[in-house]
């Protein structure tokens, strides 16, 4: 399942800067920092992806930076003609082909784990797609290697879920330290705090200070599982 096209994507996006910069003034500076910023841009860099392309990125991704994260999908895309595989393709694929291109025997075994549930039906892709975030957190995170932070990643990257936040990701703890001058790394809880303002666009939000941290240090390590 691959994510839903806004009718309007100018039109949502103007409504929603908008509404972040009522909501916080920290935000609204980071908005007004950027007034070309296109919050998707990095996304049209990366194929479509359904809900296990995404979840094959985020596995691939944990405690890795993006740079090293597109290294290791590029060579697993080779193995497969040059194309994400499928579930039941990567089913029928040698692990050790995975892990010679990067990734650990723990993550293939939680990939492996999710092409099965999707490939015999104990996933299935659509109806996922029609449950609400929290719900499709939870489902997942039932999954062995999967926690809320890949969960909340796939919520973005397959469904375009508009007010999804990652409070454990590492370098989105950075970016609201410096964006709101804190003193400390702040913990997931508080994170959440500061971003109940930005609701219903906290993925807009996460997707700004995750633009600012990048500028302001380069690549920066994402989250855990």
């Amino acid at each position: 399942m691959t994510a839903p096209q806004r009718p309007d994507r100018a039109e949502w996006l103007n409504r929603a800067r908008g509404h972040l910069r009522d909501a916080d003034p920290v935000m609204a500076a980071l908005i007004d920092r950027r007034p070309d910023f296109d919050p998707r841009a990095w996304l049209d860099e990366l194929p479509r992806m359904d809900l296990f392309g995404a979840l094959l990125f985020q596995v691939a991704g944990q405690q890795l930076s993006v740079a090293a994260t597109r290294r290791i999908l590029a060579r697993i895309d080779a193995l497969f003609g040059g194309r994400q595989p499928a579930p039941d393709e990567l089913l029928a694929a040698d692990p050790a082909d995975l892990r010679q291109a990067g990734m650990s025997w723990r993550k293939i075994a939680t990939l492996r784990d999710v092409a099965e549930r999707l490939t015999d039906g104990r996933l299935d892709a659509e109806a996922i797609g029609a449950l609400g975030d929290d719900e499709i957190i939870a489902l997942l995170s039932e999954i062995s290697g999967i926690g809320p932070w890949t969960a909340q990643g796939a919520l973005i990257l397959a469904l375009d879920r508009e007010d999804v936040v990652l409070p454990g990701d590492l370098a989105l703890r950075k970016a609201v330290r410096a964006a709101y001058r804190l003193d400390h790394l702040p913990k997931p809880e508080e994170v959440l705090a500061i971003a109940e303002r930005w609701r219903p666009y906290r993925s807009l939000a996460t997707t700004y200070l995750f633009a600012a941290v990048f500028d302001d240090a380069g690549e920066a390590q994402a989250g855990s599982s």
